[in-house]
């Protein structure tokens, strides 16, 4: 299938077959998916937590307006961001940088540098919106990946970023919880997944600039 196909196969799945689990290796695929997306500077402030346990998927369901896609799916994915992005994550990507590219430090230290006074100006809240938006880039790789593997998933804001926090104890993570993807089969009967897509136009949302 290719990805125009995937894409217009794809949708926002509402009932998933509770039966059906996804077999480790596609799961793999998506772990691997969301360590390779891009993210501003490479830093990388964010993390996922894959979950397969229907019991704590039916008290996250408490917490996600009572929605079933996070009962019924095989997985539950919830995209993270760091609490604290300062000196020492800044450091750390750095010499991992240096470790995997053999990149001499006189080379790196200046945009280093640059980045650890850059972010320590910087305010928590536009420091924790930053985060927020890498999500949202995992999110989008993670939703191509579900189509072109045939993986049904559900993105979600829909949910209570709190009390996911505390059930799980993220803060132990050093984590907050900002999206959650279902993921899984769908159900035969979900009605959903036969209606056509309503998009604009292409030439409504395309402008070429010659």
């Amino acid at each position: 299938m290719g990805n125009i196909e995937a894409l217009e196969w794809r949708y926002a799945t509402k009932k998933f077959a509770s039966e059906k689990i996804l077999p480790s290796a596609k799961i793999e695929i998506l772990k691997k998916a969301f360590n390779l997306t891009a993210t501003s500077y490479g830093l990388q402030p964010i993390k996922m937590v894959v979950i397969q346990n229907k019991e704590i998927q039916e008290k996250l369901k408490e917490f996600s307006m009572n929605q079933l896609q996070v009962s019924t799916a095989s997985h539950v994915l919830i995209l993270c961001i760091e609490k604290e992005v300062g000196r020492e994550f800044i450091e750390s990507y750095f010499t991992r940088v240096k470790h995997i590219r053999e990149t001499p430090e006189e080379i790196l230290s200046p945009f280093k540098e640059f980045l650890i006074e850059d972010f320590k100006t910087k305010p928590e809240d536009e420091i924790a919106l930053w985060s927020v938006n890498q999500a949202y880039l995992a999110l989008g790789t993670l939703l191509t990946v579900c189509a072109t593997e045939e993986i049904d998933a559900c993105p979600m804001e829909g949910f209570e970023p709190g009390k996911y926090d505390e059930y799980l104890k993220l803060a132990e993570h050093n984590l907050k919880s900002v999206l959650v993807l279902p993921i899984g089969y769908r159900a035969e009967d979900d009605m959903f997944s036969s209606f056509k897509k309503v998009r604009r136009p292409l030439e409504d949302v395309i402008i070429e600039l010659d």
